[in-house]
């Protein structure tokens, strides 16, 4: 591997304007994990017309810092409030909160630090390595293959994450649907615009994500914040003790591995990998009883694995051009707005920004560890403004942001369109995350399907033919059978469960019988 690209990565972060901008992102990321319900993705979408002034390299740096840093931040509110300020420290609830019950909420808060700075530089270093390798593997992509790897990737994210699986597939249908509005880029001829000029060219990325992120989650958010339990006045005790440490170590070795290679797939994330990792602790531990009331291998494992998927998931996003997740998909529209198509070539083409984003989450990984213990009297004090405050102004800067992307009162109509939608799916227990994966990736999937279909004369089979792309549709298969097998499974397992329960009350009735 040749590390010259890679050194002159470090020499792009340090230059002292990329350094501040990684700061004012993890600070930024840390806040927004404070503030319950508003989340990176929102955050990032809000923030995207901030972005046009600003260098690709420099602008794609600081949304990242906002990512990885709003992993740690949900974890404040977690311990102290009982209220999950991102959906990856829902699991952190469990223990944190009774840590903190106990008087140990510093520290809940220290393991979750250390925790997340080991599973960060973890995550990190497998990036370093293994994103080149994909990269080249990605080369030998063509149509056939983006087309089988963005059905792929719809479905896992409907399927394998959180939530009620149909209701993400119908969302992920939706999204799809939204991408096809516009002129035919193979035809020229218009479609679903009802005649309106302003859909002519398509619907636009940024409006979307800053109304169902943006508006939506805050509006939602704001009855879920009165919810909430006051915090306390002081915190004392962050840094964990030795024992502590020792007893902790092993989830965070194991949740730094898993947390890595789930944040890679489509679907899975910081989410999933906090669960998985939780569930593998309680699973190996020899007191299972002790998670919930306490146990600090149950902050440590989840706050670690979210923070090594939140990084690792960027490797599909630039190595393939596909995002993972919904703040991945938020990024990726960033990066397009800033004229980078991520893929393949992104490494070879524009090293700088490659490595740069890269090495960057180093430094930023470094100054969330340095930031967060000594500043959670800080985030306590934030945590106590009350959101009739925060709310307005949130939606004023989401209405003022997108209107001078384009100087288009048509955008200010969509995302308050948008805003209303995404309040109506999270009341109504859809996540917004799939709509707008799907809308992201709907295009590609288009283009590279009919292009794939010129290529092989209209024989749908030749996706089949190819290696790389009939085995992605292999894959797809298994996926969206898996549900159905695992049904299957269950009811004959509690079918055999009946017979057998019947068979013993046969036999009871004979022996009483014979007595």
């Amino acid at each position: 591997m040749d590390l010259s690209p890679v050194l002159d990565g470090f020499a792009v972060v340090l230059e002292p304007i990329n350094l501040l901008y990684c700061l004012i992102g993890v600070v930024v990321g840390m806040l927004v994990g404070v503030l319950p319900g508003l989340g990176p993705a929102a955050t990032i979408a809000i923030l995207l017309p901030v972005t046009f002034g600003i260098e690709p390299v420099t602008s794609i740096i600081m949304l990242a810092g906002i990512f990885y840093g709003a992993q740690y931040g949900g974890t404040i509110t977690s311990v102290l409030l009982r209220l999950p300020g991102e959906a990856s420290s829902v699991v952190t609830v469990f223990d944190g909160h009774a840590l903190a019950r106990q008087g140990k909420a510093g520290t809940a808060l220290g393991i979750a630090a250390i925790g997340s700075f080991i599973g960060g530089t973890v995550s990190i270093l497998g990036l370093t390595l293994l994103a080149p390798v994909v990269t080249g593997f990605a080369l030998d992509f063509g149509p056939p293959e983006y087309t089988a790897l963005a059905l792929l990737g719809i479905l896992l994210v409907s399927t394998v994450g959180g939530g009620n699986r149909i209701k993400a597939v119908i969302a992920a249908c939706v999204g799809l649907l939204l991408a096809t509005v516009g002129r035919d880029g193979f035809t020229g001829v218009e479609r679903f615009t009802f005649g309106n000029l302003s859909l002519a060219d398509g619907l636009d990325f940024v409006p979307i994500a800053m109304g169902l992120f943006g508006l939506g989650e805050i509006l939602y958010n704001l009855e879920e914040r009165h919810r909430a339990s006051k915090p306390p006045s002081k915190i004392a005790n962050v840094w964990p003790s030795k024992a502590d440490l020792r007893q902790s170590s092993g989830a965070i070795g194991r949740g730094s591995v898993l947390g890595f290679i789930l944040g890679i797939l489509p679907g899975g994330g910081a989410t999933l990998s906090s669960l998985a990792a939780y569930a593998l602790e309680k699973r190996r531990a020899k007191k299972p009883e002790r998670f919930g009331k306490g146990a600090v291998e149950g902050v440590a494992a989840p706050e670690t694995a979210n923070n090594a998927a939140a990084t690792s998931s960027f490797i599909p996003l630039l190595s393939l051009g596909i995002p993972a997740n919904a703040t991945m998909a938020v990024i990726f529209g960033a990066l397009l707005i800033q004229g980078v198509s991520p893929g393949p070539r992104l490494v070879t083409e524009e090293p700088e920004l490659f490595w740069g984003v890269v090495n960057s989450m180093y430094i930023g990984n470094i100054l969330l560890l340095i930031m967060s213990i000594p500043l959670v009297g800080l985030f306590v004090k934030i945590l106590r403004v009350r959101p009739t405050i925060l709310a307005p102004i949130t939606v004023l800067i989401t209405l003022i942001g997108v209107y001078t992307v384009r100087n288009d009162p048509f955008d200010i109509i969509l995302v308050i369109v948008f805003g209303a939608l995404g309040y109506l799916m999270k009341k109504c227990g859809f996540d917004p995350g799939p709509l707008v994966l799907a809308f992201v990736l709907g295009s590609l999937l288009e283009d590279s399907l009919r292009r794939s279909l010129l290529i092989f004369d209209g024989d749908p089979t030749g996706f089949v033919t190819r290696p790389i792309s009939g085995t992605l549709l292999l894959a797809f298969v298994v996926v969206a059978l898996m549900p159905i097998l695992k049904s299957v499974l269950a009811r004959r397992r509690a079918a055999k469960a009946a017979v057998g329960s019947d068979e013993q009350d046969t036999d009871q009735d004979r022996k009483d019988e014979r007595v």
